[in-house]
């Protein structure tokens, strides 16, 4: 099989395609056929090196057709998607014409779709999901903030958030992409800046229900001065960067508000978050009947000059939305 390596680590141009053996169909994994995939910020840092030793094949998402399944669980020929389960960091990952994909990791979907339309929706869905409707429990008439609103992430937690009720506070560093985020759901936009914690509570003077902060760090001390009294604040990104975060929680965190984390990769599929809570289907059928928009940002082909260049965008924070490469 054709597979996209990380040969050293380092920058876009460290991938390279090469000739891998085909994997072997293995019990608790589904052998899936994959037709696309995309993405993700994790596989930046996979590449990097910035996480330590990781598999030679990156990828943490795919959609494609069952091609083997020892356990029977799964039926040769059928549409499922897979996500993380440990795919690019501790297993071969996604960027392959093949992939093993822990079986508590797939999940088998009818559609229509296009591949590549149907990879804009797995990994960012679920993590939004997960968080918006699992984590923060959100519910109709809260008013929820989702900092980092222009991400893959942001835009679906858009689209659920707005489909159930709540409205919908966006951020932006760029205030071109308001409309776009109006368009997908959201009730207000703000400017992503400093303290932006002081502008909301001039608006809302009691503070919100609930923040999806997908910043990260840089953030989410401000994001806690956001909600009110019994209001949660998740954070599930790290737009901004990451690294150590020195607090001093009885001075820098509000009395009486909760601050949760989402790390998706680590823990979707385990016995606490099995894709099982996670509404795929209704989720896909939301996106082919246009209740929710998921058409990805760009679509790039498996070769080398388009998964570099689909690392690229990515890093420099101008793909516009969700990044799907289509084998």
């Amino acid at each position: 099989m054709r597979a996209i390596v990380i040969k050293e680590y380092g920058g876009p141009d460290v991938l390279a395609i090469e000739q891998r053996p085909d994997p072997e169909p293995k019990p608790g994994h589904v052998l899936i056929e994959v037709k696309a995939f995309g993405v993700n910020r994790a596989e930046l840092y996979f590449r990097s090196g910035a996480w330590g030793e990781v598999a030679e094949i990156s990828g943490i998402e795919c959609v494609g057709v069952v091609r083997a399944d020892p356990d029977g669980r799964f039926k040769p020929g059928e549409k499922v998607l897979a996500i993380v389960g440990g795919m690019g960091r501790s297993i071969s990952g996604s960027y392959a014409e093949l992939v093993n994909a822990p079986a508590t990791n797939v999940t088998a979907i009818e559609t229509d779709l296009a591949w590549e339309d149907l990879a804009a929706i797995p990994e960012s869905y679920a993590t939004a999901w997960t968080a918006l409707c699992g984590i923060l429990a959100i519910k109709p008439g809260q008013t929820v903030l989702i900092r980092g609103a222009t991400s893959a992430l942001g835009q679906a937690a858009i689209n659920i958030a707005a489909h159930a009720g709540v409205r919908v506070i966006a951020t932006t560093r760029n205030a071109a992409r308001t409309a776009l985020l109006e368009s997908l759901g959201a009730d207000a936009v703000l400017l992503e800046q400093s303290g932006l914690s002081q502008h909301l509570r001039q608006l809302h003077g009691r503070g919100i229900e609930a923040v999806l902060d997908i910043v990260g760090n840089s953030t989410v001390l401000d994001s806690l001065r956001m909600v009110r009294r019994g209001g949660e604040v998740c954070l599930v990104g790290f737009l901004g960067g990451g690294g150590p975060l020195t607090v001093e929680p009885v001075f820098q965190v509000p009395s009486g508000v909760r601050l949760s984390t989402l790390a998706s990769a680590l823990v979707t599929g385990s016995g606490e978050f099995p894709l099982s809570e996670i509404p795929f289907q209704a989720i896909v059928d939301r996106v082919a009947s246009g209740v929710y928009r998921a058409k990805p940002a760009q679509v790039f082909k498996f070769k080398f000059e388009d998964i570099s260049a689909a690392h690229r965008v990515l890093e420099e924070n101008t793909a516009g939305g969700k990044v799907v490469v289509r084998l």
